[in-house]
């Protein structure tokens, strides 16, 4: 029979030694960890979780799924296994809060960094619009494209629940800011199909101070005001009028930005027939177009090609970057950008926010003069600075 009295010292194992067992073979978890768990209780708002600890720890609902979640059933089944990620250190009664919505997160910025990286064209429906631009999502995340990146007619209301082709312009984990482009997806499927020195028909859809822009099959390029004639113009207003039928040629095509520079310069059979003889102009068009493709190829072969008059030397256009006035080019930098976004949602958001809760602030933020200086489909050159101040979050508080 078992002597039920021994001592302690006759055993050699003391009520101290088993505590200090404990401790060693005991787990320390840190907020940022992410560990295995095992789900063991669900409750009407969240899940008591097995990771190991001495207490059980707790994921709110609203830290389950970068979605909405109306249920826990609707993420979690009991004694499923997973990973989790260890939102907050331990309260005073020992336990810690969890979230699978943070690690959807940082999976997801790995994706759209990946896809930028690829310059991969992504699809989304619209899901909000406001008076700067439309909101959609990405892998989860919430995107802004700006008004002036909309290629479309429709007004903003119209596309909510549209699926548009994009581009990604910005995308910035640390400062929490996803901007996309409907209007680069088709200006780069538009540029599949043109070539520079191509003769295309538009229809002018807006006059500014420095140019015109053209719609052409349902993309905008701009004509500077230095390309509409080899005669001085004091306004474009004084050769166009919103809405005339044009014949332009292609000069340039920028598919990183998204712009196509156009002239009619180039197609004048004498200087400054596009004032004095426009018809002339567009019925020459194609053939003054093939001579300024030969004297391109022939400057890009090395090859001097005798002008056939004294103007020949100046219908190479300059460069386009020096024809854009400063101001419209930063627009499209994502530079700019990236001083007036709000900052990185690590600092922005608490533990247990919802991620579907869009702020209704939102809707007051973009400055209300933005939709009266864009007409549709123009190109982000024309865009106010104004409007990268309030571009929303990618993670909505």
């Amino acid at each position: 029979m078992v002597n039920q009295n021994l001592t302690a010292t006759e055993i050699g194992f003391t009520h101290e030694d088993f505590a200090a067992l404990l401790d060693k073979y005991d787990y320390h978890f840190s907020p940022g960890d992410v560990v295995p768990g095992t789900v063991f209780s669900i409750e009407p708002r969240g899940a008591l979780i097995d990771i190991g600890a001495k207490t059980a720890a707790y994921i709110p609902i609203q830290e389950m799924s970068i979605n909405r979640v109306d249920a826990p059933e609707e993420v979690l089944q009991s004694n499923e296994t997973r990973e989790f990620f260890i939102l907050t250190d331990e309260n005073e009664d020992g336990q810690l809060t969890l979230s699978i919505r943070r690690i959807e997160y940082m999976r997801a910025w790995e994706r759209v960094r990946q896809l930028q990286a690829e310059d991969a064209t992504v699809r989304s429906g619209v899901f909000a619009t406001n008076r700067g631009g439309a909101l959609v999502r990405i892998e989860g995340l919430r995107g802004f494209i700006p008004g002036s990146h909309i290629s479309t007619r429709k007004p903003k209301e119209e596309l909510v629940g549209e699926e548009l082709p994009l581009k990604f312009l910005e995308v910035d984990e640390e400062r929490n800011r996803l901007v996309l482009s409907h209007r680069r997806a088709l200006v780069e499927r538009k540029m599949n199909r043109l070539e520079v020195g191509e003769v295309v028909i538009g229809t002018v859809r807006g006059i500014k101070p420095y140019g015109a822009f053209i719609d052409i099959g349902g993309v905008s390029g701009l004509l500077h005001i230095s390309e509409i004639s080899h005669e001085h113009i004091d306004t474009p207003h004084s050769v166009f009028n919103v809405n005339d039928e044009v014949k332009v040629m292609i000069i340039d095509l920028d598919a990183e930005r998204g712009r196509i520079s156009l002239s009619t310069k180039q197609l004048e059979p004498e200087p400054g027939d596009m004032i004095k003889n426009r018809d002339l102009v567009y019925d020459k068009a194609e053939e003054m177009a093939a001579k300024y493709r030969e004297q391109m190829l022939a400057k890009q072969q090395g090859v001097t090609i005798a002008p056939a008059d004294p103007l020949a030397e100046e219908e190479i256009p300059p460069a386009v970057e020096e024809e854009i006035p400063p101001a419209i080019v930063a627009e499209e930098t994502p530079a700019a950008i990236e001083e007036e976004i709000p900052p990185a949602v690590e600092e922005e958001i608490p533990p247990a926010i919802v991620a579907e809760e869009t702020p209704a602030a939102i809707e007051e933020e973009i400055p209300p003069a933005v939709e009266e200086e864009i007409p549709p489909a123009i190109v982000a050159e024309e865009t106010p600075a104004a409007i990268e101040e309030e571009i929303p979050a990618a993670i909505e508080e």
